[in-house]
């Protein structure tokens, strides 16, 4: 056998991990810009690898998902574990939701894997049902403290969080307009993280006697929430996309 018959398989294998790394950084980009429903062949083309070697490496669509982002949800579910220990369960809560909603805003994948189901996602599973034992474990004091409606349930609240949650990557990409920062609303009315108003205001809508403090963030202005339609409707411009006759 030569040496170079002895390298082979080594290199192959080299080749093979940098393919799979190469497949999975541009997932995670494609995913983040584009949501889950992004087109393979376009991550294939991102990593510089044909389809061929991305198929060999993650048959399905669900297998990419889940490599791609078994690590980055973790913190929602150690989130939870905070918030399930909390003295004062309102603010294990809330404290719990503005985490899992900076996940939401953080990039388009990561919200569509929290606010919708994809079959075959184990990661995605152990989080939902993380996520599920925690909101009933608060509510469950929150209602024996008088708190929170008698007859809010966990699903009421779950459903509320994932429609309210499917909005916020469109209210962050609307009010994260060239030029804008987190202090400069003069672009739509709002700031990157205007996700805290409406969801101080479903909370409210949860508690027996809401308390009648200030709404965080600035309200949207009538061209912020176009701008923020525009962004969660169908045809929303995805990157690279041109415009017809551009």
């Amino acid at each position: 056998m030569t040496v170079g018959a002895r390298d082979g398989a080594p290199r192959q294998r080299r080749d093979a991990r940098r393919n799979r790394e190469l497949l999975l950084e541009a997932a995670h980009e494609v995913f983040t810009e584009q949501g889950l429903d992004a087109p393979l062949d376009v991550i294939a083309r991102r990593a510089g690898v044909g389809n061929a070697t991305l198929y060999r490496h993650f048959p399905t669509r669900a297998a990419l998902v889940d490599a791609v982002f078994r690590d980055s949800l973790t913190g929602t579910m150690d989130a939870g574990e905070r918030a399930r220990k909390a003295p004062d369960a309102w603010a294990g809560l809330t404290a719990y939701l503005e985490v899992v909603f900076r996940t939401l805003a953080a990039d388009r994948g990561s919200n569509d894997l929290m606010t919708t189901h994809l079959r075959g996602v184990e990661s995605l599973e152990a989080v939902h049902g993380h996520n599920r034992r925690t909101v009933d474990a608060l509510l469950s004091r929150l209602r024996d403290e008088g708190t929170v409606r008698a007859d809010v349930t966990t699903e009421d609240v779950l459903f509320g969080l994932a429609a309210l949650g499917r909005a916020v990557p469109a209210l962050t990409a609307a009010t994260a307009a060239p030029g804008a920062t987190a202090t400069d609303t003069t672009a739509t009315g709002s700031a990157p993280d205007a996700w805290r108003r409406p969801l101080a205001l479903f909370l409210a809508g949860l508690r027996t006697a809401p308390a009648a403090g200030p709404l965080p963030a600035p309200a949207l202005t009538a061209a912020g929430l176009a701008e923020v339609l525009r962004e969660l409707g169908p045809h929303r411009t995805r990157a690279g996309d041109r415009e017809p006759g551009t």
